[in-house]
């Protein structure tokens, strides 16, 4: 036998090179784009929040007085508006000096007379408070109050894009609004009933006005409102893109789903402390004012729509944190989704031989992109009007969690169809040989 080492190759033995494999590299970019993803919509969800609601309710007219609308019946805003009104025609119609020059003559002759100029006047000014508050509260004043804020609100955008025409307006720091079509209305309502005196009071600009609020930033705010409202109408779904990338990317998708949740009702606690504080400083803003009283159902009013939408954010979190323990790997997760699930593939098994085994059969070839529309549909219903709500979202739930037990019935109807299909025939008893 011949020696192997005498036959081996002289020389350096060649290495092979092992390849490393290259599987987890894609994962790894992968994972790094989901978070990526992740943080970028979470950072940008309550900018994206706020400046939705301010692109919506600040330039859509219809919006902007669906929203201020409910004001006119408020205690407090009418108070404040009868208040500013009422001032401005007495500031200008001394009563008392008209009854003194009227009776002068008779006052002259009769002086106890005089004695009667003070309660003639207070109920003269009691009776234009009572005219002021009972226009104030008419159907007429709605339909002005409706108007008025739909120029207002055009105001408003005009002041933002620098123009300052209309019935909202920038005088120096303070933006005012102005009364003047309440006053006139109120003095023809007067005249009406007799108290001709106040017909041709001429009122100074300075009591037709209102001031809102102090604004020495409103000039940057100008250039924020030109740089950012092309913006704010797509950020919210640029963020809800962000949020839907990084769960497709995400290699566990419920514990994806769970942190996309915690962090919608983190941002959700975010808006409901930047509300508070901003409820605060207008109060500031407008204390000692004529609308300071209303300062308070005024903000919260106008900010409705953004509440709204932080309830819906926080529900919503809440919720994609049971979807996502619900689908996870874990324990408990695991035995409900089976218990759920089992039963009602069971109910469906029972109907298998109706007519309902049919449609089972397509149902569950076609089980998960059915589950997408469901999904979808229930999108479609939340965001339908762009009226979000807390209701609308419980609504839109109701609606998936019932689309989706049919489908899974239907799933359970064609499992059991498919199998009683393909189970080979009984065979024949066979007698038994002797």
């Amino acid at each position: 036998m011949s020696d192997p080492a005498a036959t081996a190759p002289s020389g350096p033995v060649p290495t092979v090179p092992v390849e490393v494999p290259t599987a987890e590299r894609p994962s790894r970019g992968r994972s790094i784009a989901a978070v990526v993803c992740l943080v970028l919509a979470a950072l940008l969800t309550t900018p994206a929040a706020i400046a939705y609601w301010g692109q919506r309710t600040l330039n859509d007219t219809e919006r902007y007085v669906n929203t201020v609308g409910p004001l006119v019946n408020s205690p407090q805003v009418q108070d404040a508006l009868a208040t500013k009104v009422t001032a401005a025609i007495q500031q200008q119609v001394d009563i008392e000096a008209i009854l003194n020059d009227v009776f002068a003559g008779v006052i002259t002759d009769r002086p106890r007379l005089q004695r009667l100029v003070g309660p003639l006047s207070a109920a003269i000014n009691g009776l234009i408070d009572r005219q002021v508050r009972e226009f104030i509260a008419s159907d007429a004043f709605a339909d002005l109050w409706t108007a008025a804020n739909t120029r207002a609100q055009q105001s408003l955008h005009r002041l933002l894009t620098g123009d300052e025409s209309g019935a909202v307006s920038l005088q120096g720091d303070q933006v005012v609004l102005d009364v003047s079509e309440v006053i006139e209305q109120v003095k023809q309502r007067l005249v009406d009933r007799g108290l001709t005196i106040v017909q041709n009071v001429p009122i100074p600009d300075k009591d037709r006005q209102i001031v809102l609020m102090e604004a020495p930033q409103l000039k940057q705010l100008r250039t924020v409102y030109a740089f950012a409202n092309p913006l704010a109408q797509w950020l919210i779904v640029v963020v809800a893109v962000l949020y839907l990338a990084a769960l497709l990317l995400a290699r566990r998708r419920p514990h994806m789903t769970v942190i996309i949740g915690a962090l919608l009702a983190a941002n959700a606690l975010v808006v409901a402390l930047a509300l508070s504080v901003g409820r605060q400083l207008f109060i500031d803003q407008l204390a000692g004012t004529d609308f300071g009283p209303a300062s308070r159902v005024f903000y919260d009013t106008l900010l409705s729509y953004l509440d709204r939408g932080r309830q819906v954010f926080l529900w919503l979190g809440l919720i994609l944190v049971v979807v996502g323990w619900f689908a996870g790997p874990n324990r408990s997760g695991t035995a409900v989704r089976t218990t759920v699930t089992g039963g009602l593939e069971g109910i469906g098994a029972a109907l298998a031989d109706s007519p309902v085994g049919g449609a089972g059969r397509w149902t569950a070839a076609n089980a998960r992109w059915l589950r997408v529309v469901v999904a979808a549909l229930g999108a479609v219903v939340l965001l339908w009007g762009n009226d979000i709500s807390p209701s609308r979202l419980f609504w839109s739930l109701a609606l998936v969690l019932v689309l989706l037990a049919l489908v899974q019935v239907l799933v359970g109807a064609g499992r059991e169809t498919a199998a009683a299909r393909t189970a080979p025939p009984a065979e024949p008893a066979t007698a038994g040989t002797s």
